[in-house]
């Protein structure tokens, strides 16, 4: 029980004709559900935007996707609308296993800040409440798979370290955008908090 499998945001919207696809996206999705039986503890992130979030271009005049702005807590590169609550986009994708998840993680529900770790929102102070679900279980040991390698994934496991577990990333199980560089710099910010590849 000291080890559990992070799954992070293999939903509809970062695969193939999603509205924010990550190439090859659809490509991680058998390999992790064959992965989940080794452990006795799965949890599933999902990302879950209200209509209108603050991340989203179209939330902001005369701005465009990936364009980046200032916000209280720091630089943020804006998308396009994705993941919104309830929509088809927001499902995890339907090839998924889904019933072997302990607990199912939904993220950047507040719409004023995004929330690209598991751990925390943006501010990398207000809690998503994984840690406190981890500790009590007794957990160790996180292997992190998903979507994207260069956001998601990073800041996962980047905050994972920090809060002292031992982290591995299976780069074979995931998939990243690369926006100017952004998954040569993720891997580099790993490897400087101590995160393992596998």
């Amino acid at each position: 029980m000291s080890q559990a499998l992070i799954v992070i945001d293999v939903q509809n919207d970062f695969c193939r004709g999603g509205a924010l696809a990550v190439p090859e996206g659809d490509a991680v999705v058998s390999g992790i559900n064959d992965r989940m039986a080794a452990f006795d503890t799965v949890v599933l992130t999902q990302d879950w935007h209200p209509a209108g979030h603050s991340s989203f271009a179209s939330s902001h005049d005369d701005k465009a996707p990936y364009d980046i702005v200032d916000m209280p807590y720091g630089a943020q590169v804006l998308w396009p609308d994705h993941c919104v609550q309830g929509s088809k986009g927001a499902a995890f994708h339907p090839a998924l296993k889904t019933d072997p998840a302990d607990l199912i993680i939904r993220k950047g529900l507040n719409p004023d800040i995004d929330s690209y770790s598991a751990f925390f929102e943006n501010d990398h102070t207000t809690p998503t409440g994984l840690e406190g679900f981890l500790r009590t279980r007794q957990i160790t040991d996180l292997v992190i798979v998903g979507l994207a390698t260069d956001f998601c994934v990073n800041f996962s496991a980047q905050d994972a370290a920090r809060l002292g577990f031992s982290v591995s990333v299976e780069a074979d199980l995931c998939r990243g955008i690369d926006l100017d560089g952004s998954l040569d710099a993720a891997w580099a910010a790993m490897d400087a908090a101590g995160v393992r590849h596998l």
